[in-house]
């Protein structure tokens, strides 16, 4: 970490003209208490302060290579889960964090190896990893828990969602809301076929952190297969499995002491 004197802290905004004006006033705020906000991405700074919504938060993240320094948010979107402050709370924030007045809640990602006939290619998913059908085509993919056969599945694709990815994308799929300081992964179905010719399973299942999900395409398409990580689309020819599990990575999240998760729960989604 830093010394008080030369205290760094990363401001990244997205274009947003309310998230432009408020990081130049967080710059201000900030450098008035005695700190310095680099022009570019500084390694060793003591925070990363990202200004905008949930997109951006995880922009940041993996624009940056998961850096080992803490995050927080200020939310100018929409939902703003991860985003923690508004705008107005910029001078209570400084003051509350010069106290120590905070704690630091690490996330588990999970990550996905993927092979194709050639090579294997890692990815990394702060919220959720899916698999997905190109171009909206039904797929079928053979999927196991460790070495236990689990399914057959059929239908759009499967989510893997993280306890912190749990009220994302995964819980508009019907999937269930994790508490963010238990360590599992949630496997959710994407419209599932369940018929007398196929049977997936309908509803989302829990699995331990040192579960090894693994998933082998039958391709009816060759090529069929998207992997969407955080929103972020990624494609790979003839891919012939994908291994997931839970994250070596602790990226950190700084949070204000009396933050509640569910309390966030209860104010963004009832």
């Amino acid at each position: 970490m830093s010394n008080i004197q030369t205290r760094i802290v990363n401001i990244i905004s997205n274009n947003r003209p309310i998230s432009k004006e408020t990081s130049r006033v967080l710059k201000h705020k900030l450098e008035k208490n005695g700190f310095f906000v680099p022009e570019e991405f500084d390694q060793n700074a003591d925070l990363i302060i990202c200004v905008g919504g949930d997109g951006s938060f995880l922009h940041t993240l993996h624009e940056n290579n998961f850096p080992d320094m803490p995050i927080i948010g200020i939310n100018t979107g929409h939902l703003g889960f991860f985003q923690e402050l508004s705008p107005y709370q910029l001078d209570e924030f400084i003051f509350r964090y010069e106290k120590g007045d905070y704690i630091i809640q690490e996330l588990h990602p999970v990550e996905a190896l993927v092979c194709t006939k050639s090579h294997c290619i890692e990815i990394i998913g702060i919220n959720e990893i899916a698999i997905k059908g190109d171009k909206s085509r039904t797929i079928h993919l053979n999927i196991s828990l460790d070495d236990s056969f689990l399914e057959k599945f059929s239908g759009d694709g499967v989510l893997v969602a993280t306890p912190t990815g749990s009220t994302a994308y995964n819980y508009s799929l019907g999937g269930s809301i994790v508490d963010p300081r238990l360590n599992l992964l949630q496997i959710t179905p994407v419209a599932p076929i369940s018929t007398t010719a196929y049977r997936s399973f309908t509803s989302s299942i829990i699995v331990p952190e040192d579960s090894t999900i693994k998933i082998f395409p039958e391709y009816t398409f060759e090529n069929s297969i998207l992997i969407i990580t955080d929103g972020m689309e990624h494609k790979h020819y003839e891919i012939e499995e994908i291994h997931l599990r839970m994250s070596d990575l602790k990226p950190k999240i700084l949070r204000l002491k009396d933050y509640d998760f569910w309390n966030k729960v209860k104010e963004k989604f009832l």
